[in-house]
């Protein structure tokens, strides 16, 4: 097998031919100690061990063997290409994951690629979800597997360094494996084609189809609107089907992960009822059958009604020992059952040929064209019409998800489903056609039973039995017994041996009852096991190796048997039409939905539909349900809006990659294209904040703030960084898509910035500045505790840290519009990363916390200031000190938050500046202008005394540190320093706003005097111009102007309007 010295290893050779992918087991471990003479292998083999561990190969679905049998790769496994080596071995992680893993001395080697590696090929088991039904989940080698540096341990859930599984964990994988082939699954033939059958050829067929045609006439519209239903639902069906793996739940597991849980919770919950009830009606069916019987030989027990209820609770108790048996045992009654029906229908059509002279006298002549004629157009009676007569068909129809609802039980649903079920649609379709023409061209309408009702007087008869010599004229005036309309039991009469007829009925009703007791239970189960509605986990247990829904049989049989009770068929009916029918229109609406969305995993490999039809149908479903009962139809739509309000307020916690993710998508993404056509327009402004918070859990307080008055008006996203400036203009430039972007930036007041290195001031003002030249408004958010609280313990959201030495280069995760309810702020130390705004991190570390320590009372007094602003704030005022105009943002902001619960009750006060001798003239000026941009207030107050000299001066103290003092030093020394630190304030900038600095003093004696207990602060930034006023001497002017007060907020638009009192 070895070749020459440096030649690669040849593979080996076969007589068969083989796939380019076939994977061999090559003896690499001998072949190198052979060549290396037994010396320990070369530094470089490390690089297998422990890595070398998922085997993959594609799957080849013709050759599924013993391989798959386990979970392995069918390359993996004896057969005439490949060798199975003794060191491949199978272990599970016990997360439901499976690891196929070789030892080191036993390497794969693909044939394509040629050399070693663990990068995989494609292979199914990759994309099974964890708790796959058809096989386990294997994993493919990560990023960081292929990618990391070799001293980093890939597997942090698998097993060490080249390390197997023991034979008992191996033979455990086995077993389990195994124990999961042992549940029993049916075909497309046994599992829904004989159930839909059953289920559609139920008890209508032989007791209400000729009352129907004696009603209705021969025009077959009914059938016709009932089977152009059905066929549309079965399409819309078969494509939500093929789109992927189907499990237990029928036409809740197809709503629910087409749609999302909101529609399929609703709709799963009277889906589920709606076959508990059916159960109910079959069950009525066959008992009316059984009671006509005993009443024919007159054995009734009390009466006719109370003996129904009788004879239907004894028959549903029956029934659930079947289902209760297991699915197996129900599979083979239905077979049976089908086998008497088909010979009842045989009966039944070789009966119409065998006309017998004793059955005349009851309406039945054998084919004849006058009675064909006579029954073509409708006679409707007892006030019905063609609705009400279609109500009470239609349920004959629900039985098209018959098959679906076991689709749990289905060896292979993707394919039985469509199958089945269209094949099922167009067999009863046909034999109900056939049915209703034929009792329409045999039986008369009216019949006494009466051999001596013959033709005497040839005038005043005209019927069709008239021609045939018999004159039923005395039924127009009613109490006949026979006849299409008057005896359910006429098929029996025209069979060729009536007892199978009923026999037929017989198994037609119970079939269908087994059917609806068997589809409840499992319907309802898979929607207990999605928790959708708390409360009702305990349904979702199942028992025995097919995991049967006792509990859920046991719930079916008390609600089958309160409608028992009833014991009318014709009230039952038409309570289960408006269920049924409001299911098919979800099923139609999940198709239009989904092809609408337009998302890249719709993908049927059903292509027989079309989402124009499924609409259509969903219309008619709709459409069918009003005119059947209106009032019922209300009553449905109501419930399943109360379920669907209720299920999107609980917010359950799945992710099905619904059609309604895909469409929400598919309009974002539309919508943000067409803005970017749209011209900005002052009406349609809104703050768009990007917060520099770094972690939102590091300075709550900003979060929360803005997230109040950006809630449901405009965009905010959170931004970490590490170095400010550099990555902060990086920020502003790259966030946002189109026009959702930020157009303000909202930065925390840099409160230690004294004892810190100036140049970070210098930073921290230019970034300032750089907003500025991007043409962003900047908000500023002072508190007097400070807003930093990650170097509290226990503060940092554990899903926000990384383990230490770990570097977060960029990690973009969701950006927020804000829409929870009010009671929520924006996130806190609970809030997970799918929850908390967009947050950008560009090269921040992350180290855990140490475990919490009593808190000093700074930090106390600092957590507790944190969570201010996401408490109601009570009644109070924001104090608006508009001293000069940005374009509004500085008054829009205040208005933004008194709209918002938390603080609707403060009031807006004003405070401008102005000349002593104007101070009436410009507080109505004001006025006028706020009443104009329809702007509440209680109070406008001019301050005309803002010039004045503060009554303290000095900030010396404040200033000293950061003077540059050129005249203590020579010119060239002097520039150099300057040169060097740029933040100094020169002598000359010092005395050139002398006037400014004192401003900021006046201004912060004015704001304790007027606005010491307000709830917030909202003030005008002063401006600094770039290049000229150092960044000492604007931060000094920041730290003097909102130091000791309430929380301050600076704000500075970017001097564009944002508000308008124009339409």
């Amino acid at each position: 097998m070895s070749g020459p010295p440096g030649q690669k290893p040849a593979l080996r050779a076969s007589g068969s031919p083989k796939s380019r992918f076939q994977v061999d087991v090559v003896m690499e471990a001998e072949r190198a100690e052979a060549s290396t003479g037994g010396r320990s292998p070369a530094p470089g083999t490390d690089d297998l061990k422990g890595r070398s561990r998922v085997v993959v190969g594609f799957l080849d679905p013709e050759g599924l063997g013993s391989a798959m049998d386990i979970g392995l790769p069918p390359d993996v496994s004896h057969n005439g290409d490949t060798v199975k080596s003794d060191s491949v071995s199978l272990h599970s992680t016990g997360t439901g994951h499976t690891h196929v893993s070789d030892s080191q001395s036993n390497t794969y080697y693909m044939r394509t690629f040629g050399h070693n590696t663990i990068d995989a090929v494609p292979n199914i088991d990759f994309y099974r979800n964890t708790a796959a039904a058809l096989g386990e989940k294997l994993i493919r080698p990560s990023l960081s597997e292929l990618h990391d540096e070799l001293d980093k341990e890939p597997f942090e859930d698998g097993l060490a360094n080249g390390e197997e599984p023991s034979a008992a964990e191996e033979a455990a994988a086995l077993a389990a494996k195994q124990a999961k082939g042992g549940t029993i699954k049916f075909g497309w033939v046994k599992g829904v084609l004989v159930r839909c059958m059953l289920n559609i050829w139920g008890v209508m067929l032989f007791i209400r189809m000729s009352w129907i045609v004696g009603q209705a006439g021969l025009t077959i519209a009914i059938i016709c609107m009932a089977t152009l239903v059905t066929t549309i639902t079965g399409l819309s069906t078969s494509a939500i089907a093929t789109n992927g793996f189907v499990r237990g739940g029928g036409a809740y597991y197809l709503i629910s992960r087409s749609l999302g849980p909101e529609f399929g919770g609703s709709i799963g919950l009277i889906f589920a009822f709606a076959n508990a009830v059916a159960v109910a009606m079959y069950v009525v069916g066959f008992a009316e059958t059984v009671v006509e019987m005993l009443n024919d030989v007159d054995a009734l027990m009390t009466d006719e009604l109370n003996d129904i209820r009788i004879v239907g609770t004894l028959t549903v108790i029956l029934l659930l020992g079947i289902s209760v048996a297991g699915m197996e045992w129900e599979a083979k009654a239905q077979i049976v059952l089908l086998i008497i029906l088909l010979g009842a229908i045989v009966n039944y059509f070789m009966g119409t040929f065998l006309t017998v002279e004793e059955k005349e006298p009851k309406g039945f002549f054998g084919y004849n064209s006058a009675i064909f004629l006579e029954n073509l157009g409708p006679d409707f009676r007892e006030e019905e019409s063609f609705f009400s007569v279609f109500a009470i068909f239609f349920p004959a129809a629900t039985g098209i998800l018959a098959g679906a609802n076991i689709s749990g039980d289905l060896t292979d649903p993707q394919s039985a489903i469509p199958k089945g079920t269209l094949l099922a649609i167009v067999i009863t379709g046909i034999t109900y056609i056939a049915v209703a023409l034929s009792t329409g061209a045999c039986i008369v309408r009216d019949a006494t039973g009466d051999l001596n009702d013959t033709v005497t007087d040839t005038v005043n008869c005209t019927d069709a039995a008239c021609t045939l010599g018999y004159d039923f004229s005395i039924c127009k005036e009613g109490g006949c017994q026979y006849g299409l309309i008057n005896d359910f039991q006429v098929m029996s009469l025209v069979s060729g041996f009536g007892p199978l007829i009923s026999a037929g009925i017989f198994s037609a009703t119970l079939s269908s009852a087994l059917a609806s007791l068997v589809s409840a239970p499992k319907v309802f189960q898979a929607l207990c096991k999605d928790n959708i509605y708390p409360g009702l986990g305990m349904f979702a247990k199942g028992y025995g190796k097919n995991n049967e829904p006792l509990r859920g049989y046991v719930l079916t049989f008390c609600i089958g048997l309160a409608f028992i009770l009833i014991a009318e068929l014709n009230i039952i009916a038409p309570i289960i039409s408006n269920f049924f029918l409001a299911s098919y229109a979800l099923i139609n609406f999940s198709v239009f939905h989904a092809s609408l969305a337009n998302s890249p995993g719709w993908r049927p490999s059903f292509k027989y539909y079309n989402k124009w039809v499924s609409l259509a149908g969903a219309v008619l479903c709709v459409v069918v349900m009003f005119v059947i009962n209106w009032w019922a139809a209300l009553v449905t739509l109501l419930i399943v809006l109360a379920l669907y309000i209720y299920v999107s307020y609980k917010k359950p916690d799945v992710n099905w990659g619904s059609s309604t993710q895909a469409l929400m998508f598919n309009q974002a993404l539309t919508h943000s294209i067409n803005l970017t056509g749209v011209e900005d327009h002052v009406k349609n402004f809104r703050p768009q904040c990007l917060v520099m918070t770094g972690y939102p859990t590091s300075r709550p307080a900003l979060a929360h703030l803005v997230h109040s008055f950006t809630k449901n008006v405009g965009l905010m996203v959170c931004g970490h960084i590490r170095t400010v400036r550099t990555h902060t203009h990086s920020v502003i430039l790259a966030t946002g898509l189109g026009r959702l972007r930020p157009n303000t930036l909202v930065l925390g007041f840099k409160t230690n910035w004294s004892d810190g290195h100036m140049r970070d001031v210098d930073i921290y003002i230019n970034t300032i500045h750089d907003a500025f030249d991007l043409q962003f408004g900047v908000v500023i958010l002072r508190l007097q505790d400070g807003l930093d609280i990650s170097h509290i313990p226990g503060q940092d959201d554990s899903s926000l840290e990384k383990p230490a030495g770990t570097v977060a280069k960029e990690m973009p995760v969701t950006v927020s519009v804000a829409k929870d309810s009010d009671s929520d702020s924006c996130p806190s130390k609970t809030t997970s990363l799918q929850n908390s705004p967009m947050i950008m991190v560009f090269g921040g570390r992350r180290s855990l916390k140490s475990p919490c320590s009593p808190l000093s009372l700074r930090d106390q007094r600092l957590l507790d200031t944190s969570q201010q602003f996401r408490k109601k704030q009570g009644k109070g005022t924001i104090d608006v000190w508009w001293l000069f105009d940005d374009g509004g943002l500085t008054l829009l902001i205040p208005y933004l938050l008194t709209n918002k619960k938390k603080w609707g009750d403060c009031r807006i006060r004003v405070f401008i500046g102005g000349k002593i001798n104007r101070i009436d003239h410009d507080r109505r000026a004001m006025a006028t202008l706020l009443s104009r941009f329809r702007i509440d207030f209680s109070d406008i107050n001019v301050l005309g005394d803002i010039n004045t000299k503060p009554k303290k001066t000095q900030v010396g103290e404040l200033i000293e540190p950061y003077r540059l003092k050129e005249d203590d030093m020579e010119q060239a020394e002097a520039e150099h320093l300057k040169a060097l630190e740029p933040w100094r304030i020169s002598d000359n900038e010092l005395e050139l706003y002398r006037a400014k600095t004192n401003r900021q003093i006046r201004l912060n004696e004015l704001l304790k005097e007027h606005s010491s207990s307000a709830k917030l602060i909202v003030m005008s930034l002063p401006l600094a111009r770039k290049g000229t006023i150092s960044s000492a001497l604007y931060m000094c002017w920041l730290e003097t102007l909102s130091r000791d007060l309430p929380p301050v907020l600076l704000v500075r638009g970017n001097h564009q309007s944002v508000l308008t009192f124009y339409s």
